[in-house]
């Protein structure tokens, strides 16, 4: 799945990876090549879209959300929980990597449906052992992981509804899905280390500390392997755990 992020997601294979800029103009020629990828990427098909994200409330008082099956899983997980979802306070989560840890806070208010979807991913380990697959070192600054085949095109064999307000940003800390074009999301999700100007088709669904942030910054200072401006990070990005804090 690529990014899952219309905007952040890995290169898909066959397709052409953006070239140095070579002028002025090439910048913004660029930066549209990179979004294209970030929509163009994702493991779930972007079929018929399913009901809304979260449905208001739920018998036993919390959201009700939908989580439709959606190709193969590249782990064996269970579907999230689907009702009496948690649609109030925080959660922080840590982000264990072999280049320092990166926590996370979400507010479950805003994003509930996704928030319950990261955890249960967590909590199901599956987010341990992978790697971070994309880098993206102009127009968008970000790192996208959640792929366990590290390829851009790995899911968790599921696909659920976007969380939009319509004025999302994506400013440098920002933590968002990726996908393959509306109500596409899955396991992808991609960390901003600089701000970046994306239209709001991306889930916000959570904010990393300042430690966090300089751990991404790190990462990305040491760009792609390849020296472009969009592919694998030239150091291996390894989650090995995920966890509640």
């Amino acid at each position: 799945m690529k990014p899952h992020v219309r905007p952040p997601v890995p290169a898909q294979s066959g397709r052409p990876r953006p070239r140095r800029a070579r002028r002025a103009g090439a910048v913004a020629t660029l930066a549209a090549a990179v979004l294209v990828g970030l929509v163009g990427c994702g493991t779930v098909p972007s079929g018929s879209s399913a009901p809304g994200a979260g449905s208001p409330a739920g018998a036993d008082g919390g959201k009700t959300c939908t989580y439709t099956p959606s190709g193969s899983a590249a782990k064996k997980v269970s579907l999230p929980p689907t009702t009496g979802v948690a649609d109030t306070g925080s959660v922080q989560y840590a982000i264990k990597t072999n280049d320092g840890t990166i926590t996370i806070a979400m507010d479950r208010s805003a994003t509930p449906c996704t928030i319950n979807s990261f955890v249960s991913l967590a909590r199901q380990q599956y987010f341990d052992d992978t790697r971070c697959h994309r880098l993206t070192t102009a127009g968008i600054l970000v790192l996208q992981c959640g792929d366990p085949t590290a390829t851009g095109s790995g899911g968790p064999g599921y696909r659920f509804p976007d969380e939009l307000t319509g004025k999302e940003t994506y400013p440098a800390g920002t933590v968002a899905m990726a996908n393959a074009g509306p109500d596409t999301n899955g396991s992808q999700f991609f960390l901003v280390y600089g701000d970046s100007q994306l239209d709001p088709n991306y889930t916000v669904f959570g904010t990393m500390d300042a430690a966090g942030l300089a751990v991404v910054k790190k990462i990305a200072e040491a760009g792609t392997a390849d020296g472009s401006y969009d592919g694998q990070p030239k150091n291996p990005v390894e989650i090995l755990s995920v966890t509640q804090v």
